[in-house]
């Protein structure tokens, strides 16, 4: 056997072995960088909002290019509708992450909220007949009060119909037949033609209390028709207690106009909000950054659009439909979990994953080094036939040519065990080896300069002394 072979071979293995531990190391390295890169992207949300054009579309479009600009953990997708009613069929068909859409139209199953776009208020008021005569005492015409109503016909603004839904609760509520009350609607772009109707007695709007279309058409109402008298909704926390979507409001005296003041007092009403929607099954934790984020540039998106001035949080405290998004309640109570909280068995997880990587680490180093192990196991079995063929050499040279192979043996093995191929155990056998074959050749050579026939009487040298 050459004393080059053992090393050529082992150098061998350890180039592939090597290559194999650096492929590896790229292709664990490449799939992180790529999980890394995959978790640190922004979510797209996709929102439905309609009509185009309207208030609420604008709103959401700057909204996007705000959340844009931030290049934080969320981005938004608008999907321009037709309306709210079709943002939520979106929204329930799963073809949309978020919606915007009033609180009283007819929901998808388990749609909760995550932000108040803004709070609509019912608006309702009849003409005194007395066109071009303004005063600041009350007016009085047929219809001061919601009981008055009944018999007479209510031009509503808008063609959802959402609004005649809302009347005609709020007549139930009142002790109104909702039947013996004509209505009539208008679309949001028809207020001339509404105020020019002298069939319509009274005249319902729902928005919010800045809102142009409401302020519009009271001037036009008042202009043709008359002073307004508006008319309170005296039952309006009852209804709000009937109906959870709506609430107990007022509206403050002078709001519509200051001179002549429009209201001339607070009047009692309901409203009902408009709301970001979402699916329950939306993470916790992308609502969370949603509603974070929502906050964080709402004065940047107010900047661009006034009507975002009315983005307001939900009320987590009182029971109302739909319910707050667990995510969003969890931001505005300050009880959002933190990182150990969210993530601690996904860290148990991930110490017990560890540890099985250890061991299946482990074992793949005993396969990748079951040559050298063998290589090893050879090493200690020719060396031993060394001692063998020792005990007859004839002559100095043959023990320098032993002595020389097994050199060779000694240094591929450190260099085995340096790089880990071998184990401490196999050491400790592999020197017991080493100690015989000593022995071995200082028997030998001691009989050789002797000539003596009894090579037990010279000890010879040790391993230690040899090492």
């Amino acid at each position: 056997m050459s004393p080059s072979d053992p090393v050529n071979s082992a150098h061998d293995r350890r180039q592939r072995r090597l290559l194999f531990v650096l492929a590896l190391g790229f292709v664990v390295f490449g799939a992180a960088a790529a999980a890394l890169f995959y978790a640190l992207q922004p979510e797209t949300l996709r929102i439905a909002v309609g009509p185009a054009g309207s208030d609420d579309q604008q709103v959401i479009e700057a909204m996007a290019e705000a959340f844009g600009e931030e290049s934080r953990s969320i981005k938004l997708s608008p999907i321009t509708t037709e309306g709210a009613a079709e943002s939520l069929a979106l929204l329930g068909a799963g073809k949309a992450d978020l919606a915007v859409g009033r609180g009283d139209l007819g929901m998808p199953t388990d749609v909760q909220t995550l932000a108040v776009l803004r709070k609509n208020y019912v608006v309702l008021w009849a003409p005194s007949g007395r066109p071009g005569k303004v005063s600041r005492k009350k007016t009085t015409g047929k219809i001061g009060e919601i009981a008055d109503l009944a018999g007479h016909k209510v031009g509503i603004i808008g063609r959802t119909g959402a609004n005649v839904a809302l009347l005609r609760a709020i007549l139930v509520g009142s002790g109104v037949e909702p039947d013996k009350v004509a209505t009539v609607q208008f679309g949001t772009d028809e207020i001339e033609k509404l105020a020019q109707d002298t069939t319509v007695d009274a005249y319902l709007a729902v928005g919010p209390l800045d809102s142009k279309i409401t302020a519009d058409a009271i001037a036009a109402t008042s202009r043709l028709r008359g002073a307004p008298k508006f008319l309170p909704v005296d039952a309006s926390e009852a209804i709000a207690l009937k109906h959870p979507r709506y609430e107990a409001e007022e509206i403050p005296g002078s709001v519509f106009c200051a001179n002549p003041a429009w209201p001339d007092d607070k009047v009692d009403t309901i409203s009902v909000n408009h709301l970001i929607l979402t699916r329950k099954e939306l993470s916790e934790a992308k609502a969370a950054a949603f509603y974070r984020q929502l906050f964080a540039v709402r004065d940047t998106i107010m900047q661009r659009v006034a009507g975002a001035a009315h983005i307001s949080k939900p009320e987590t405290e009182k029971e109302a439909e739909p319910s707050v998004h667990r995510g969003a309640a969890a931001v505005i109570n300050g009880t959002e979990r933190t990182f150990l909280d969210k993530y601690s068995d996904y860290f148990w997880f991930a110490l017990l994953l560890l540890s099985g990587i250890g061991s299946a680490a482990a074992w793949l180093r005993r396969y990748l080094n079951r040559d050298e192990r063998d290589d090893n196991t050879g090493y200690r079995n020719r060396i031993l036939a060394l001692v063998s063929e020792i005990r007859d050499a004839g002559s100095e040279q043959d023990l320098l040519e032993s002595q020389r192979e097994v050199d060779s043996i000694i240094g591929e093995t450190l260099k085995c065990y340096d790089e880990g191929a071998i184990e401490q155990e196999d050491m400790a056998a592999f020197g017991l080896v080493l100690e015989l074959f000593d022995h071995a050749v200082a028997e030998r050579r001691a009989v050789l300069q002797n000539g003596s026939a009894d090579p037990a009487r010279s000890p010879g040298p040790t391993l230690a002394s040899r090492r």
